[in-house]
C-alpha cells in the first residue's frame, strides 16, 4: 500500500528547498539591481507557501519508504519541481503561454536545453540566471540533493537514488546513501567552481561565466546568447567548454575515485571510459574530414568545430558554434547516432549511455556466436566480469521501451502536423536531453512554432528520458497501482 500523505509531506519539504533555490537569483537581482527580481521573488514565495502547507498539513511517513513509493516519489518530485519551477516564466510577458513556461522549465531541469525563445537576450537577468540554474540543479538531480538532506527517507533513499540516477550502476561510494549523494555533489560543485574560474580568466563576465558553468556541468545547453557559444568568438572559451562537457559526460563515481581516492590506474582501465574516448575521437575525425573536404572550414578551426559539436551532442549538452545543418549529410548521420549513444552511465548526460551500447554490441555478438556454435555457452563480460542474465534482460527491455516511447511520440508530433525530419530528431533531442535537432528545431531555430500538444508530448519525453523511461512509464502502468 502506498502512503500518499507521507510522500506529499516529503514533497512539501522539497518545495521549501526549491523555494530557497529560487530565492537565490532573486537575492542576487536585488543586490545587483538586475531586472526580474520581483517576479522571481513572487515565484519563490508561492512555492514556499505551497511547500509549507503540504509539510504542515500532511503527516510524515511513519515508516521508511519502500521501493515502489520511492519510484512514485521520484516522479512526483520531478513533476512538482518542473511545475513550480515554471512560475518565474509565467510571471513575465516573454513567455506567451503556460505551455511555453512549463516547456522551458522541463527543458531546464531535465538539462535538455530546448527553448521556445527566438532571442534569449530579451529575458531579464534574474530570470536568465534562474533558467541556467535549473540546469545545474537538474544535472546532478534535485532528487539526489533531496535524499542527501532528508534523513526521514532513510533506507528508502536507495530507491530514489536508483530511480533518479540509475546510471550510477547502483554503486555507493559511502555506507549511507545520503553520504553518497553528498559525495557526488561535492565533486560536482568542485568542477563547477573550476570551470567558472577558467571562463572568467578567458574573458567572460561573472554573470555569463556562472550561467555557462551551470549549463556545461549540467550538460544542458542553455546560453545567454541566441547564437550560443559562437557569439563569444573565442577559441579559448570553446576549448574550456569542450573540456568540461567531456568531463560532465563521465561517470561521476569515476570522478570521485579519480580526484578524491586517487585511484588513477583503476580509472584509466575503466572499459566505459575507453569506449567513451574512442567514440568521441572517431566521431571527431569523421566530422573533421567531412567538413574539411567540403571546404566549409580547414585546419584548426575545422578540428575545433568538429570536436565541439561531437562533445556537445555526444554529451547531450546542445551548445553550438556552427549551424551543423549546413554540413555534409555524413556529419548529420554521425551526430544523430551520438544523440542515441549519449555519455557515460552515472553522468549528467542523457542518451542510452556508452556502457549500455557496448554491452548491447556484446549481446549481439554472443547471439551470432550461438548461431554458429549451438552447444557452446558464452558469457557476456563487461569490465572483466560476467554480466548477469537479468541485467541483460533489463537492458533489452530499456532499449525496447525507449524505442516504443520514441515511436509513439514521433507519431504524435506527425499527427500535429510537424514535418518528419523535425519529428524524428525533435523527439530524439527531447528524450535524450540534447536540445537542438534537425529540421525546424535545428541549432539556429527553436521550438516556439510547434503546436501546444507537440510541446506537451516533448515535455513528457524529456522527463521520461531523464528518468530513463522505466520510472515514469512504470508509474503510468495499471500494474503499479495494484495492491
Amino acid at each position: 500500500m502506498i502512503h500518499a500523505a507521507g510522500l506529499f509531506h516529503i514533497t512539501g519539504i522539497f518545495l521549501l528547498m526549491l523555494a530557497a533555490a529560487m530565492a537565490l537569483p532573486a537575492a542576487w537581482g536585488w543586490a545587483a539591481g538586475a531586472g526580474g527580481a520581483a517576479a522571481q521573488a513572487q515565484a519563490a514565495l508561492v512555492t514556499a507557501a505551497a511547500g509549507a502547507a503540504m509539510a504542515a498539513l500532511l503527516k510524515p511517513p511513519q515508516t521508511e519508504i519502500n521501493r515502489r513509493e520511492g519510484i512514485l516519489l521520484t516522479v512526483i518530485l520531478w513533476v512538482f519541481g518542473c511545475g513550480f519551477g515554471a512560475l518565474p516564466y509565467v510571471l513575465i510577458p516573454e513567455f506567451p503561454s503556460f505551455t511555453d513556461a512549463v516547456f522551458e522549465s522541463v527543458s531546464g531541469f531535465t538539462t535538455t536545453g530546448a527553448t521556445i525563445l527566438p532571442r534569449v537576450e530579451v529575458l531579464p537577468p534574474v530570470i536568465q540566471f534562474w533558467r541556467h540554474f535549473t540546469h545545474w540543479l537538474g544535472g546532478m538531480g534535485v532528487v539526489l540533493l533531496t535524499i542527501a538532506v532528508l534523513p526521514l527517507i532513510g533506507a528508502g533513499g536507495m530507491a530514489l537514488y536508483r530511480a533518479e540516477f540509475s546510471g550510477a550502476r547502483s554503486e555507493k561510494l559511502a555506507p549511507r546513501i545520503a553520504e553518497t549523494a553528498l559525495s557526488l555533489w561535492k565533486v560536482y560543485a568542485g568542477l563547477s567552481l573550476l570551470e567558472y574560474i577558467l571562463l572568467r580568466l578567458a574573458g567572460m563576465s561573472a554573470f555569463e561565466a556562472a550561467c555557462h558553468t551551470f549549463s556545461t556541468l549540467g550538460t544542458g545547453g542553455f546560453s545567454t546568447r541566441s547564437e550560443s557559444i559562437a557569439a563569444f568568438q573565442s577559441p579559448l572559451v570553446q576549448y574550456i567548454i569542450i573540456l568540461f562537457m567531456i568531463m560532465a559526460g563521465l561517470n561521476f563515481t569515476l570522478h570521485y575515485r579519480l580526484w578524491v581516492r586517487r585511484e588513477f590506474r583503476k580509472c584509466l582501465l575503466d572499459y566505459e571510459l575507453t569506449a567513451y574516448v574512442a567514440v568521441l575521437a572517431a566521431s571527431t575525425l569523421v566530422l573533421f574530414l567531412s567538413v574539411a573536404s567540403a571546404g566549409i572550414l580547414s585546419g584548426e578551426p575545422a578540428f575545433r568545430a568538429a570536436l565541439f559539436q561531437v562533445a556537445s551532442i555526444g554529451t547531450t549538452t546542445g551548445f553550438a558554434t556552427a549551424d551543423y545543418e549546413s554540413w555534409p549529410p555524413l556529419t548529420h548521420a554521425v551526430l544523430l547516432a551520438l544523440m542515441f549513444v549519449g555519455g557515460c552511465t552515472g553522468s549528467t548526460a542523457g542518451g542510452w549511455k556508452v556502457a549500455r551500447v557496448v554491452l548491447l554490441a556484446k549481446i549481439v555478438n554472443r547471439e551470432l556466436l550461438r548461431t554458429s556454435f549451438r552447444r557452446a555457452v558464452f558469457a557476456v563480460r563487461a569490465g572483466g566480469q560476467a554480466v548477469p542474465e537479468n541485467a541483460i534482460q533489463g537492458l533489452l527491455n530499456l532499449i525496447y521501451l525507449s524505442l516504443l516511447v520514441y515511436l509513439v511520440a514521433m507519431l504524435a508530433l506527425a499527427a500535429c502536423g510537424v514535418d518528419l525530419l523535425t519529428a524524428l530528431t525533435g523527439v530524439a533531442a527531447a528524450m535524450f536531453s540534447i536540445g537542438p535537432g534537425f529540421g525546424t528545431v535545428g541549432p539556429a531555430e527553436n521550438y516556439a512554432h510547434l503546436p501546444a500538444l507537440a510541446k506537451w508530448t516533448l515535455s513528457f519525453c524529456m522527463i521520461a528520458g531523464r528518468l530513463e523511461f522505466y520510472t515514469l512509464v512504470v508509474v503510468l502502468s495499471p500494474a503499479f497501482w495494484r495492491k
